[in-house]
């Protein structure tokens, strides 16, 4: 294990400090301090960007440094790789781990996802992006702003955020919200935690308020009075769950119509307008000709 680091000025002693997240190099090692311009074609390591993950298990770590090197290899230019999902919590409760890949050019997602399990034997989600529309889907969709809100970046990057809201996608996002009401003694703890995820982060989307995985579990915990421990474990007392459920979901679903329609009223407006004025100026034209 080596890392890069540099020498920083302190009161009575410099200092070099490395990240907390790391294999190896534990507190109370012995280590040895080169510098680095000694040593021959060394290739500096850069290490990768954290946001809002606090703790992260050695291994993962080596498993995200493989990903990154895997894909470097397949693709050569790009904008940038960022992990995010279930992975990135603690423990080995996920199914595979997600991967943004923010492209310059078209790749193949098949390809690469066969490269990864073949490799480390482990199964991918790649979701290959644009920079043009990851932008776009952080500004309206709440789906996007859940997966940004926490993830590991191969570089660093900076996203203004600004909420427009497209009542439509929501209208899209809101029904995998309904498999819950239809299927409730069917579905699986984790099941009914991501359908009760996705109708909250429908809500403070809507509220206009800022999203992440502790924020939106923080409103499910108030707003059904239980536990994320206890639903994920499929301890739902469904009779108290479902009225509150329900009653949620039928304001979001009215407030998402509503937005529909006064969309659609003020475009049939502004249709109306422009032919009024398109119909104004060829009467003008044409009474002009007349004269």
């Amino acid at each position: 294990m080596e890392m890069i680091g540099r020498i920083s000025r302190g009161t009575k002693m410099d200092q070099v400090y490395i990240p907390k997240t790391r294999q190896g190099l534990n507190p109370g090692d012995y280590v040895v301090i080169t510098p680095l311009d000694k040593r021959i074609n060394q290739k500096i390591k850069e290490k990768p960007y954290f946001y809002n993950v606090k703790n992260i298990e050695p291994i993962k770590m080596i498993i995200i440094d493989n990903i990154f090197s895997i894909i470097e290899k397949k693709i050569k230019d790009y904008e940038n790789i960022i992990i995010t999902g279930s992975f990135l919590e603690t423990g080995s409760d996920f199914k595979d781990v997600d991967i943004l890949i923010i492209e310059k050019g078209k790749i193949d997602k098949n390809e690469i996802e066969k490269e990864l399990e073949k490799y480390l034997g482990i199964k991918s989600d790649v979701i290959p992006l644009d920079n043009k529309t990851l932008i776009s889907g952080l500004n309206s969709d709440p789906l996007y702003q859940m997966m940004l809100s926490k993830c590991i970046s191969k570089k660093r990057f900076l996203y203004k955020i600004k909420n427009k809201i497209n009542y439509k996608l929501l209208d899209l996002h809101l029904l995998k919200s309904k498999n819950l009401l239809d299927g409730f003694s069917l579905m699986k703890g984790r099941e009914k935690y991501y359908s009760i995820r996705n109708l909250i982060s429908i809500k403070l989307f809507l509220e206009k308020n800022k999203l992440s995985n502790e924020i939106v579990d923080k409103e499910i915990e108030n707003a059904f009075k239980i536990s994320i421990i206890d639903i994920k474990e499929n301890m739902i007392d469904y009779p108290k769950f479902i009225k509150t459920y329900k009653k949620l979901y039928n304001i979001l679903f009215k407030k998402i119509m509503d937005g529909i329609k006064n969309k659609t009223k003020a475009s049939l407006s502004s249709i109306s307008s422009h032919c009024f004025i398109l119909f104004s100026n060829s009467f003008i034209f044409f009474f002009s000709a007349i004269s």
